[in-house]
């Protein structure tokens, strides 16, 4: 009778309880993680530090073609 192995059963428990397997296991968990920031990053608009600061050139009256225009 031929010995039958559990369903998802890929490799020996001795293999995957290795230091080198372990290494690679937390490489792969660090640069998943710093892909998704990056992704999420692309998605968000991008933030202009100059927006949040008030600047002394703006401009006291507007120069619209309407005289009426709000500033």
């Amino acid at each position: 009778m031929p010995t039958l192995l559990p369903m998802g059963v890929l490799l020996p428990d001795s293999l995957l309880r290795n230091d080198v397997v372990a290494v690679l296991a937390a490489f792969v968990a660090i640069n998943t993680i710093v892909y998704v920031t990056l992704a999420v990053a692309k998605i968000l608009p991008k933030l202009y530090v100059r927006d949040w600061l008030s600047t002394r050139n703006r401009r006291s009256e507007t120069r619209s073609i309407d005289p009426d225009a709000p500033v």
